[in-house]
């Protein structure tokens, strides 16, 4: 039989039972559906997550190294790692907090979180200026009295989160700094933050009275392994501050004997992809479900179109088809359903994603502070699987009832009422 002649065959086949055929269909398409409504979603919220968290910067390394006998690395410290680890870094810096009041012409807040930093770190983070500037490196040498806002600081220091604060003076603590900039951290958070320069925040806050102990970022090279990085800063700062290596079971770690834990962000984003894969895969389980049920479905549907045309199969026997020819016609009968609901699941299953992105990132803001709507992700290959998943579908569930048509014995059929 002729591809022209069994494509005719089949699509008369199915619109003859139109009512029959729409609800087979409407089995895969909320199967296909849940897959790619499901599937859309974790990988929206996994991209968001990438890019709002700052994950995307792969080649940031947190460095945590606590020398024996309760001590703390100092800036001197800093540096001479960065010397040391030249080779895998293009800058390794610190950073600090510290805390004090601050107002402005406005308002005031009682506790202004204060991020004592170099202008690496916002490199190291992937942070921007969402307005104005960030202080550079001559800002940190010349003990600058600037001071970059994030967080919920212009908020609470101006009134408004767009309020025009960039020039404006600020006094934090007994001293007052210039607002050169607002930082875009990604994440709106619900917390009062600023940044300072780093020599500016010891000289004018820590060296009067606070004092937190440095915390380390490294920005390895581009093409970095960025496992065999963090295995080398780990294997260095054990020898130079002669920090003893842990025991394969230790979880648990003194100050007095000194400790070192190094973190990429290549390991975070490991870990969420791992994460979304989980999701991904009970999703599926639980989409994979309903496509049983529409396969099932689909299965019943042909048994009984089977049964309708039994004469029918036994005149085409007769006229000389084979038991190819009429496994190939009810087969394609069976595939025709599930590529039709196919498509029309990926497009439902689309508009579904979007729908619970909607309440996905509604609720995901109010926990979180995201400032942007989860935009649902569906991939090359997620299309591909799922038109896969119809083709399978179509063929499993299909095979039975085809080949019972194939061996039907061409006289029984004709005899057949």
């Amino acid at each position: 039989m002729r591809a022209r002649d069994l494509a005719y065959e089949t699509s008369t086949a199915l619109l003859a039972n139109r009512a029959r055929t729409l609800l087979t269909v409407l089995g895969i398409v909320i199967g296909i559906g849940a897959v790619i409504a499901m599937t859309a979603l974790i990988d929206g919220v996994k991209a968001q997550l990438v890019g709002q968290l700052g994950l995307n910067m792969s080649r940031t390394v947190n460095i945590t190294c606590w020398p024996p006998g309760n001590q703390s690395l100092d800036q001197d410290d800093i540096e001479e790692i960065g010397q040391a680890l030249a080779g895998s870094y293009e800058f390794v810096t610190g950073f600090t907090y510290t805390s004090a009041q601050a107002s402005s012409s406005t308002a005031s807040v009682d506790y202004l979180n204060i991020n004592a930093c170099r202008p690496e770190y916002f490199q190291a983070m992937g942070y921007e200026a969402a307005r104005g500037s960030l202080f550079d490196a001559e800002d940190c040498e010349d003990g600058a009295m600037v001071v970059v806002l994030g967080g919920s600081s212009v908020k609470n220091l101006f009134g408004s989160p767009d309020a025009d604060c960039v020039g404006q003076t600020v006094r934090i603590g007994s001293s007052q700094y210039t607002v050169v900039g607002v930082v875009d951290e990604g994440f709106t958070y619900d917390n009062d933050t600023a940044y300072m320069p780093s020599e500016t925040a010891v000289t004018r806050l820590i060296g009067q009275g606070g004092y937190g102990s440095w915390q380390i970022i490294g920005f390895a090279r581009e093409g970095s392994d960025m496992y065999a990085v963090a295995a080398e800063t780990e294997s260095y700062l054990y020898t130079r501050y002669n920090i003893p290596y842990p025991e394969p079971d230790q979880t648990s770690f003194s100050s007095d004997e000194g400790y070192v834990y190094v973190q990429t962000a290549q390991e975070l984003i490991d870990q969420l992809d791992a994460t979304t894969a989980t999701f991904r895969m009970l999703a599926l389980a639980v989409a994979g479900i309903s496509l049983l049920v529409g396969g099932i479905g689909i299965m019943n549907m042909m048994l009984t179109n089977v049964t309708e045309r039994i004469r029918e199969i036994g005149l085409r026997k007769a006229l000389g088809a084979r038991r190819g020819d009429i496994t190939g016609q009810f087969l394609l009968e069976s595939i025709t359903i599930c590529i039709v609901g196919g498509a029309l699941g990926i497009g439902v299953g689309y508009g579904g994603a979007w729908l619970l992105a909607s309440v996905a990132g509604s609720a995901l803001g109010s926990m979180m502070g995201a400032g942007e709507a989860i935009v649902p992700v569906i991939s090359p290959a997620t299309v591909a699987m799922a038109t896969g998943i119809c083709v399978g579908i179509g063929v499993v569930f299909g095979w039975y009832p085809a080949r019972r048509a194939a061996k039907m014995d061409p006289v029984e059929s004709l005899r057949y009422q």
